[in-house]
């Protein structure tokens, strides 16, 4: 089906087995185990032999179903469908880390994401190298025989930071080293990772995916490039699964055991998401577009960071890798975090909450929130400023969230 466009490969995407009452919507399959005609079928799926269900914590087919509809619009050579974002973050790390090993990444990444890499894997003796990750010489200089990944997110969140992933691909390809991207902040109808060089891409399909924020949920995106041969967590493996190692220690080990697979329920809502995620994505980025360049024109607001600006320093490199729509997520400047909770909390169309791409509009303070229990040191080397507020823009139409804006600052 690669004749067909992003939406008709989606729809097109056949169910694991044919329905018995021929159902154009994936049923869901709210059970626990599954029974067996015979005790040599049942050794036989447990083993792995056969693609059947055994028990929902492993697989479960209303999951599989929406894994197979990312697997078939990515392009991927495996999908895996988590509970959270960060679920599919840690499962990715955790198959790949061991201790002595180091991680490089960027100071510039979500509160939580830098929680786990500082606060958890710490004590297991992971250790993280922050680096800046515009500076790919820098990156360069910081890989040694015992990294086992290179992470970073496409657009930093909060900082809007856009980094060079051709060339980080080819540094970290070149060291033999993997390269994972958090894509959340653009979705892979648009960003496609593969082109870029990155091994393995992890999305929060809390946000775009599920459709106004129906469920959380996580996705890892295996696209099977990388020679896993050269990973020392997985080089044992790569002798039997060659490039699908990670694939495989994931599956037989680190997704069973933590037991963070996706519900039913949760995959049923997000399969439907899909369907209407690129359309949703493009209103929301024309709309928050169009509001980044509305707001640069009032004298109160001392900045706006969108990187679909045309003075945006990553503007460039942006169009590049993102087109012409970086996403619907902007923040703005004002002159205090006073002023930033004296305008969110005049703000009538505008909703306070966290979260990224619901139907709906949605503002929050990040030093506050987020970050809200970090030191003032670690929010400074994050660049997360306490006159910073992000905007995640919805499907309200960009008059009324102006005109909003406007009262807000105005009262």
């Amino acid at each position: 089906m690669d004749e067909l466009n992003f939406e008709s490969k989606l729809l097109s995407t056949p169910f694991p087995k044919k329905d018995n009452y021929n159902s154009l919507s994936m049923p869901v399959y709210n059970t626990a185990a599954y029974e067996f005609d015979t005790a040599e079928e049942m050794e036989a799926a447990f083993c792995g032999k056969t693609p059947e269900c055994t028990y929902s914590r492993i697989a479960n087919p209303t999951v599989q179903y929406f894994e197979n509809r990312v697997k078939t619009v990515t392009g991927a050579f495996a999908v895996t469908a988590l509970n959270s974002g960060m679920a599919a973050i840690t499962n990715t790390i955790m198959s790949l880390a061991y201790s002595g090993c180091n991680i490089i990444t960027s100071r510039h990444l979500f509160g939580n994401t830098y929680s786990f890499f500082v606060n958890t894997l710490k004590p297991f003796g992971v250790e993280i190298r922050f680096c800046d990750l515009t500076n790919v010489q820098e990156v360069s200089e910081n890989i040694d025989t015992n990294t086992c990944a290179l992470f970073l997110e496409i657009i930093t969140n909060p900082q809007m930071e856009v980094a060079d992933l051709a060339a980080l691909s080819a540094v970290a390809h070149a060291n033999r080293v993997p390269l994972i991207a958090d894509s959340t902040i653009i979705p892979f109808s648009t960003f496609h990772a593969k082109d870029f060089g990155v091994d393995i891409e992890i999305v929060s399909s809390t946000k775009y995916i599920s459709g106004g924020a129906t469920g959380l949920g996580g996705l890892i995106i295996d696209y099977s490039i990388f020679d896993w041969a050269h990973s020392p967590r997985l080089k044992d493996l790569a002798r039997q699964f060659g490039n699908n190692a990670f694939f495989a220690k994931l599956r037989q080990e680190i997704h069973r055991n933590f037991g963070a697979y996706m519900t039913p329920q949760t995959a049923y809502m997000q399969a439907l998401g899909l369907e209407t995620m690129e359309i949703r994505f493009q209103r929301e980025s024309q709309i928050c577009t169009e509001l980044a360049k509305r707001l640069k024109s009032i004298p109160e607001i001392e900045g706006v960071n969108y990187t679909g600006l045309p003075d945006n320093p990553f503007s460039d490199l942006s169009l590049k890798q993102f087109g012409q729509y970086p996403g619907a997520m902007l923040t703005f400047d004002l002159a205090s975090k006073k002023a930033c909770y004296s305008f969110m909390n005049k703000l009538k169309l505008i909703r306070r909450a966290t979260n990224l791409f619901d139907n709906k509009s949605l503002i929050i303070h990040p030093a506050s929130t987020i970050f809200g229990t970090f030191t003032q040191q670690v929010r400074d080397e994050m660049n997360v400023s306490d006159k910073t507020l992000r905007l995640s823009v919805g499907l309200e139409s960009a008059d009324d969230l102006w005109n909003d804006i406007l009262q807000a600052l105005e009262n």
